[in-house]
């Protein structure tokens, strides 16, 4: 569990060579991204990178994580790889496959007997390859990053979206596949577009009811779901300032619900303060001596339309509490206004849960202040209408919560704590309901609230708030209730108002912790031996991808024309399903499940042109598998947004999808595909996604001639005979497009390690 801190002291020994390198070359100031990226450099890249003219760059980051649903993957991946020990520190997190169902204690025991087969294989390869293992009910990856591993100034990447969970600490972290995981693993340098910047200067203090929540829901609601793609979002600002460290991390968390690389806050006393507050005095002192690394230049921040290629200005002093949704996460709603939004639209007005924690929104300070709301509704004599669910984002938050009592307040006020896990989030809950078909309302703290993504039914409206917005809400039962200025009927009949919530950034006696759940690696990992049971419906060895065929690609089938919003969640669902991360035929069954058929408006339904027979996705996939026959999948915008899920893009290389062609694509996605060696194009004119017909046979062209900006052909030939040929583009480099020739990423990787 130790930090390495002679690893961070050669990350800040590299910063003032490399930065005066990059004054040089640019000729100009820098914001607090450019002078990480460049300090991350590969060598290889160092004399091309400078200045924001380039495309996808090498880089070296410090360190990966993986949570336990994705880390399945990349190890299996990893252990083709043929390195005897990982290249960069590494950990794998347990917090995923935790189903809440009861509570904490009965929730973690059934997980560990349920998962026993997973949990042993991911404990035996951590010990076999030299990483942390963190057990089931340590906590959610983010919130334990956070606590552990995150610095200044650093560079890491995980096998989850949220990963930009630690830039609450000054750190670029971006979520990737599991293929990304396996390069920097295997110590290759790591592959990322060059991205572009957005500046969001806060203004002003934050104060009352309104949290660091409201902040990245206020900026959901400007840039929507995709408005930060191809950009890392950075914060500035004296309101930046007085944020606490853990608030910055929830900003950074949910920017993944705008589509952005990474978002990210300077170096200051907020992020010293909690460095030491969690025994990493020593990072704090050689941050300190840096700190000039460790932020953007004044300039930058004095005149920042001339940096950043947008910039958004953001007063706290002003800004209200937000409740963002339903069914998406960027459809933002001040407070003032909810209430009359919810009467318009028609969403059911009785709240029927309201959960709160998560990676987003479970730090000390959260707690903290949700609690003080509940301590009101105990002493106003307030009976909490909808039930209630807490999720500590670690063992350390959770032990050191109940020591000071409040667990206490919740279970008094009718809360029920859950284990430290996703739980909920994901879509690993157990939903108490006794009628699934009726529309019904839920609030979250949480990040997404995609339809099925918490309970699996599309009848949930799901909102996103604060912790304390969410308990408020919880304690009236009535999404029309306003905490700011209504009253509520409390058990003597009196009106009573709820207060403003008071929080406490970081425990007055200090952290503490029995059990953080940490297991380090065997110092020599060479005897261990990971056991793979060829009969398990849970773990599967991976076979490699085949090579491309050297031709162009003629006759395939449409699968599925997606019609609108196609998440990875869509993809490749989560909640049931996440028992089968680690057996890639197994998890193929729900390949697209979730996708609505343009031509039927219906889920897992389309049309087998071999039969004339509608059937679901993965089993019509399969019969054309058997047959030999390559199909197409046809999306919409923004496919693949969401979690990082790498299946999403194994499954339909698996079961012989040959290309995806949407009209745009989410950046992590768009990347696994071409990991796996899939074929991701987008149409050059949008309207053409209207010429695709259910019926069609189709053809790419160009491949032989395949080049980084040329474009390829696409041609349909239509049932009736007639036929339609398009332009398509595509984002492949050279390194990229050798990945595609050989079939995917890891063959180049094994050749490499081989040779």
């Amino acid at each position: 569990m130790a930090f390495d801190l002679d690893m961070i002291k050669n990350v800040y020994d590299r910063y003032s060579a490399r930065l005066a390198a990059a004054r040089k070359a640019t000729g100009k100031h820098l914001t607090l991204t450019e002078k990480i990226l460049y300090a991350h450099l590969s060598e290889g890249d160092a004399k091309t990178a400078f200045g924001r003219g380039v495309d996808y760059v090498d880089f070296a980051p410090d360190r990966v994580a993986m949570q336990d649903a994705t880390a399945q993957m990349a190890l299996l991946q990893f252990m083709q790889a043929g390195r005897p020990q990982v290249a960069v520190p590494s950990t794998v997190h347990c917090d995923h496959l935790i189903q809440a169902k009861i509570g904490a204690t009965e929730d973690l025991s059934t997980a560990k007997d349920v998962n026993k087969e997973v949990y042993d294989f991911l404990a035996s390869v951590s010990d076999k390859y030299g990483l942390g293992f963190w057990k089931p009910g340590a906590g959610i990856i983010h919130q334990v990053v956070l606590e552990n591993y995150a610095f200044p100034g650093g560079m890491m990447i995980g096998t989850d979206s949220h990963t930009p969970n630690a830039g609450g600490l000054g750190m670029i972290a971006i979520g990737v596949g599991g293929a990304d995981a396996c390069d920097v693993m295997a110590g290759l340098p790591w592959e990322l577009k060059f991205p572009k910047l957005i500046g969001v200067k806060l203004t002003g203090k934050l104060s009352g009811w309104t949290s660091a929540k409201d902040v990245i829901l206020k900026v959901a609601g400007i840039l929507t779901v995709k408005g930060g793609t191809g950009a890392i979002v950075e914060y500035f600002g004296e309101g930046a300032r007085s944020l606490s460290a853990t608030g910055k991390g929830t900003i950074c968390n949910m920017g993944a619900e705008i589509g952005a690389t990474t978002s990210i806050f300077g170096y200051d006393e907020k992020a010293a303060t909690y460095l030491r507050g969690t025994k990493r005095a020593d990072i704090a002192d050689l941050a300190d001596a840096v700190a000039e690394h460790l932020t953007g230049d004044p300039e930058v921040y004095a005149n920042p339309a001339d940096y950043f290629d947008q910039v958004i200005e953001i007063n706290l002093t002003e800004l209200e509490p937000h409740v963002n949704g339903p069914f998406t996460p960027d459809l933002a709603w001040p407070i003032s206004k909810f209430a009359t939004a919810v009467k318009e639209n028609g969403w059911p007005v009785k709240l029927e849960v309201g959960l709160i924690g998560s990676c987003t929104n479970s730090s000390y300070e959260d707690i903290t202040r949700s609690a003080s709301i509940a301590k009101q509704a105990i002493d106003k004599h307030l009976k909490t209408k909808a039930e209630f669910t807490i999720t500590p984002g670690s063992e350390l938050v959770r032990y050191t919560v109940d020591r000071d009592g409040y667990l206490d307040t919740f279970a008094a006020m009718g809360g029920v704590v859950l284990a430290n896990a996703c739980g909920p989030c994901i879509g690993q809950w157990a939903r108490h309901t006794d009628d699934p078909t009726r529309k019904n309302s839920i609030i979250t703290s949480f990040n997404r609230n995609f339809a099925k993504r918490q309970d699996g039914n599309p009848n949930t409206h799901a909102f996103v708030a604060s912790p304390e917005i969410v308990t408020a809400f919880a304690i009236a039962g009535d999404l029309t209730f306003n905490p700011l200025t209504d009253t509520l009927t409390n058990d003597k009949g009196e009106q009573v108002k709820l207060d403003e919530p008071l929080g406490i950034e970081m425990p007055v006696k200090g952290y503490a912790v029995e059990d953080a759940g940490y297991q380090a690696p065997a110092e020599d990992g060479s005897k261990v031996e990971v056991k793979v049971d060829p009969k398990s419906s849970r773990l599967q060895l991976l076979d490699p991808f085949s090579a491309w065929e050297g031709t162009d690609i003629f006759g395939l089938k449409l699968l599925i024309k997606a019609k609108g919003k196609c998440t990875t969640d869509h993809i490749s669902m989560a909640g049931p399903w996440l028992k089968f991360r680690g057996h890639l035929d197994n998890i193929s069954n729900n390949m697209l499940i979730g996708a609505i058929n343009y031509f039927n408006n219906t889920a897992d339904s389309v049309k087998n042109e071999l039969t004339g027979e509608y059937g679901p996705v993965p089993a019509t996939q399969r019969d054309y598998k058997a047959h030999g026959i390559g199909t197409i999948v046809v999306g919409d915008e923004n496919y693949g947004e969401g979690s990082s899920r790498e299946h999403a893009a194994m499954e339909p290389r698996h079961l012989g999808v040959r290309a995806i062609l949407v009209k745009s694509f989410a950046r992590i996605h768009e990347t696994n595909l071409k990991k796996q060696g899939m074929l991701g194009i987008t149409f050059a004119d949008a309207s053409d996604y209207d010429k695709i017909q259910e019926d069609d046979t189709i053809d790419i062209i160009g491949l032989t001639t395949f080049a980084p900006g040329k474009q390829l052909s696409v041609v349909l030939h239509h049932k009736d005979g007639s036929t339609d040929s398009f332009p398509v583009n595509h984002t492949y480099n050279a390194q990229q497009i050798e990945w595609f020739k050989a079939g995917g990423a890891l063959n180049i990787i094994r050749r490499q390690m081989a040779s």
